[in-house]
């Protein structure tokens, strides 16, 4: 895929990167790492420039964003609360609950979507929440600008800094990345654990 990637850019420039972008914001498994990274080393040896790949990869971020913050609007609670009504049995899930993780999102919306465009995966996948909170558009898409544009411009940096070896920090950013989903997975599994603990205490 790091072949198919970096021949694209080669050919479409900052057209190349913004789409490359967008298409990672809404299919995670493409690796922003090896775009941004390579992007930054095309700015040693082409006529683009450090700013003009922050700037093309930071509004595919933000157009990815949207469609990804459109797709969780289709799922608003009402939705979610039908679909509760049908399998929350086998789910073990209420209406009460979806309206506590709604409430949380609400309260606690604004930092989740400035912070997890620094963490892989969720860093895309946040977008979806946003949209069914129903959080404030300008507002979505300014945190998301500023996270994305503060991912952007590290690593679009350090593969200008690295020039040819820019493939080196892909390296450390798997390391990164696999510290951050094992993070993921023990969270997942605490909040499992808790959930069930709380239901039981219920019972």
């Amino acid at each position: 895929m790091e072949n198919w990637i970096t021949e694209f850019m080669s050919n479409f420039g900052y057209f190349g990167i913004c789409l490359l972008i967008l298409f990672e914001n809404v299919f995670p498994p493409i690796p922003s790492e090896v775009i941004l990274t390579f992007g930054g080393f095309m700015t040693t040896y082409s006529d683009m420039t450090v700013v003009g790949v922050i700037l093309a990869a930071t509004a595919g971020s933000v157009v990815g964003a949207m469609i990804l913050f459109s797709i969780g609007m289709l799922f608003d609670v009402e939705r979610l609360e039908k679909l509760v009504d049908r399998w929350g049995g086998i789910l073990r899930i209420t209406r009460k609950d979806i309206h506590r993780v709604d409430a949380w999102f609400r309260k606690f919306g604004v930092w989740a979507v400035l912070l997890c465009r620094l963490i892989p995966l969720v860093r895309s996948l946040i977008s979806v929440p946003a949209g069914m909170a129903r959080m404030n558009f300008p507002l979505f898409i300014l945190l998301t600008a500023i996270g994305s544009l503060a991912w952007n411009t590290i690593l679009v940096l350090v593969g200008a800094k690295l020039g040819e070896n820019w493939e080196a920090v892909l390296e450390y950013m798997d390391i990164y990345s696999t510290v951050v989903y094992i993070l993921l997975g023990i969270g997942g599994i605490a909040v499992v654990l808790w959930y069930i603990r709380f239901r039981r205490k219920r019972a």
